[in-house]
């Protein structure tokens, strides 16, 4: 079997216009896809993790030179391409978030036409279950909650919002949810200092937020705490030792990535669990913060990290340091299914993230299948071929669509 095309898609976001031509008035959702074609009439869907922040046109670019070495490759041939595509094209081997996004989308397309190929489920040809229905979490309730949230009510701000919003995902039946105290301020419009020896004033509005989401759902009910790196040694050790009576689950990202030394620090200082990996790439990326052991819970992104293949690998690292891990995920549905089949197999698992955008109907109506939302607060991993899941051909035809054959 060979590659014979590959074909990088942007799929276009309900919420911006788009022309066709990648312009419009802003890009707040822009998932890249890729499908990677054989000459056996096997496709392979993978996804590139710059759906979200500023990215999606170099990594669209960026994936598009890669395809143009593995034209001809054996797609059965995951780990030659992977290693290929790093030590070959002077950039892989570099890093950084684009080359690692392009990486890993090629990655998760091979997969998934081997799977297809095996008529298996990927995490059949990883090793197999440990984890079926997997616990998750309800993710970013800052932004609100639901399949179609109020669009004058996208930046929650005061306690009795996140009580409103607690409430409801706990009704859904869940019973851990994740979201940012520290986003913004009492007025979303208004800038505050997050960094350094922050004032009494900004610790007491992200505190009663955390407060009125405790009050709400009790005290069996998880609450994870994400500071989006908003937050630095100082200001991060300063408000986690004032958020210690709230129970806190885990505290992810609470410092810069760059410097791995920052969540040494915090780790040894803050009196909760620490979590964080989402901008940190590949095995390499991850070494330090493990031989540290400065994470309680890993959380590489499979679309970011090296895909697959490399984001299977971190996790396995990651146990032998008596590190429990989580797939990080904010994507399309591709990028859900894809990270459902690593974390269906790793006996470190965690939690499953849903991230509040995978709620929405109009981003769910672009897949196939419709299935990977959390029934009870459980999400039950597909057990169809390949990652389980694929772009509507309708979806498809709306699509910018740049297509590599040699």
């Amino acid at each position: 079997m060979k590659i014979t095309s590959i074909d990088v898609m942007k799929v276009p976001s309900p919420d911006v216009s788009f022309d066709g031509n990648g312009s419009g008035s802003k890009e707040e959702w822009a998932p890249i896809v890729v499908r990677i074609n054989t000459d056996k009439g096997i496709s392979g869907f993978g996804e590139a993790g710059l759906a979200y922040g500023k990215g999606w046109r170099a990594g669209f670019g960026m994936v598009q030179d890669f395809a143009h070495t593995i034209i001809g490759e054996d797609p059965m041939k995951i780990e030659k391409i992977w290693d290929k595509l790093q030590r070959t094209t002077y950039w892989g081997i570099a890093g950084g978030v684009i080359p690692n996004a392009a990486i890993s989308a090629i990655d998760i397309a091979l997969w998934d036409i081997k799977g297809k190929y095996f008529n298996a489920p990927v995490y059949q040809l990883l090793g197999g279950k440990t984890n079926d229905n997997l616990r998750s979490y309800a993710s970013q309730l800052q932004y609100n909650w639901g399949e179609e949230p109020d669009p004058d009510k996208l930046k929650l701000s005061t306690p009795q919002d996140y009580a409103e919003v607690a409430r409801k995902v706990k009704d859904e039946g869940y019973d851990c949810l994740k979201f940012d105290p520290i986003m913004w301020a009492t007025d979303p419009n208004m800038t505050w200092k997050t960094k350094g020896p922050v004032n009494e004033s900004v610790i007491r509005v992200a505190y009663d937020r955390i407060k009125a989401i405790r009050d709400a759902v009790g005290p069996d009910f998880d609450i994870i705490l994400d500071m989006h790196a908003n937050s630095d040694t100082t200001s991060a050790i300063k408000m986690a030792k004032a958020f210690e009576p709230l129970d806190i689950l885990y505290y992810e990202e609470p410092v810069d990535p760059m410097n791995s030394d920052f969540y040494k620090i915090v780790h040894q200082e803050v009196p909760m669990p620490v979590a964080g990996g989402e901008r940190t790439f590949t095995r390499w990326g991850f070494r330090q913060m493990f031989e540290d052991r400065s994470l309680d819970i890993v959380q590489p992104d499979l679309t970011l990290a090296g895909g697959i293949t490399e984001t299977k690998k971190i996790c396995d690292m990651a146990y032998t340091y008596d590190i429990n891990a989580q797939v990080h995920v904010c994507g399309s549905p591709i990028a859900i299914a894809a990270a459902l089949q690593v974390e269906a197999v790793i006996p470190n698992f965690f939690i499953h993230e849903v991230y509040q955008r995978a709620q929405y109907k109009k981003d769910r109506a672009a897949a196939v299948y419709d299935d990977l939302i959390p029934v009870n607060g459980k999400v039950h991993v597909p057990d169809r071929p390949g990652i389980g899941q694929e772009l509507k051909p309708e979806v498809i035809k709306q699509c910018k669509i740049a297509t590599v054959t040699d």
